[in-house]
């Protein structure tokens, strides 16, 4: 590893900064990873779009469909090709807390920045504070790989942000992806000041959290690649602008990507967000591939409606 245990959060607020995008996992027809398609998607995002780092094997990477060795291998091909060029962070996210650790420990021994671990489902439970906390404490005390939180609804719960607080005082905790609603990230962002990274999968409200949050880390979801080109980089460039302090210029640059992130909203059926992920990366020249059962493809009027908002989104190619 980069670091130790005792000096994660160090090394994390020095180094996990930027733009992190979450990877979608090209498959093939036969519902085989494709591995070549992976490489080559990381060598354009982070060579040609200026992306800082990879949220590897997460929900968008379909991870609950990929067996145990193939969410390994996903780790070490992020390694191989963002050495010395991006940061990685890989999901060790599970139901079972073996598997949890299992993938945990090989991130550690393959070369990975961080990992990045989902609040459990709870069963049963309707005061999830202290399980929690353990949970998060199991995981500290058995890896020394700088671990960041993450809490979404999907859990069935959120956690608070006085319970996110408390956990950020664990030696080796440095982050949190924290989707919820603005003012619970505004208040754990106040309480925890620079302890850990604080960020929401929101583009929208990335630019205003640069601002009024001192935010250094967005952290992360699909737009990074889905908003830009190699020769319209409009979310990188509004970054740097605001990491400038520029942002009267940042905000311009930020609402002229409007009508693309309207494309994207507008086309995209509820049930069926990676497939349409896919398919736009297909757009814009990136590998999608298809997505694994039980997920559903897109059907052809999906595409062609995509299409048609895709060439009149105004991005440049």
């Amino acid at each position: 590893m980069k670091y130790s245990k005792l000096d994660a959060k160090d090394h994390a607020r020095e180094h996990m900064r930027g733009i992190w995008a979450a990877a979608l996992n090209p498959f093939q027809e036969d519902g085989s990873f494709n591995e070549a398609g992976l490489r080559s998607n990381i060598r354009h995002w982070v060579d040609d779009l200026g992306i800082q780092g990879l949220f590897i094997a997460g929900k968008q990477g379909e991870f609950f469909s990929m067996s145990l060795d193939e969410r390994k291998r996903n780790f070490e091909i992020a390694v191989e090709e963002c050495a010395g060029r991006a940061g990685t962070i890989m999901s060790a996210s599970d139901q079972n807390f073996d598997t949890v650790l299992e993938l945990a420990r090989h991130a550690q021994d393959c070369g990975a920045d961080y990992i990045v671990v989902h609040a459990p489902m709870l069963h049963f439970v309707t005061d999830p504070d202290d399980t929690v906390y353990n949970y998060y404490k199991a995981i500290c005390d058995q890896v020394d790989i700088g671990i960041a939180m993450w809490s979404h609804p999907d859990s069935g719960y959120l956690m608070s942000p006085e319970l996110c607080a408390r956990i950020a005082e664990l030696p080796n905790i440095v982050a949190i992806k924290y989707s919820v609603p603005r003012e619970m990230y505004v208040r754990l962002s106040l309480m925890v000041g620079d302890k850990i990274q604080v960020s929401t999968a929101s583009e929208v409200d990335w630019l205003d959290n640069i601002e009024e949050l001192d935010w250094k880390l967005y952290l992360c979801s699909s737009p990074p690649y889905q908003l830009q080109t190699k020769v319209d980089r409009r979310m990188f460039d509004y970054t740097q602008l605001a990491f400038q302090g520029r942002f009267s210029e940042a905000r311009k640059v930020r609402d002229s990507l409007e009508p693309v992130r309207r494309a994207i909203l507008d086309t995209k059926p509820g049930g069926k967000p990676q497939a349409h992920g896919k398919y736009w990366q297909e757009l814009l020249g990136q590998v999608g591939g298809n997505v694994r059962a039980p997920l559903l493809q897109l059907s052809d009027e999906e595409k062609t409606r995509t299409r048609v908002a895709f060439e009149a989104c105004g991005l440049k190619l």
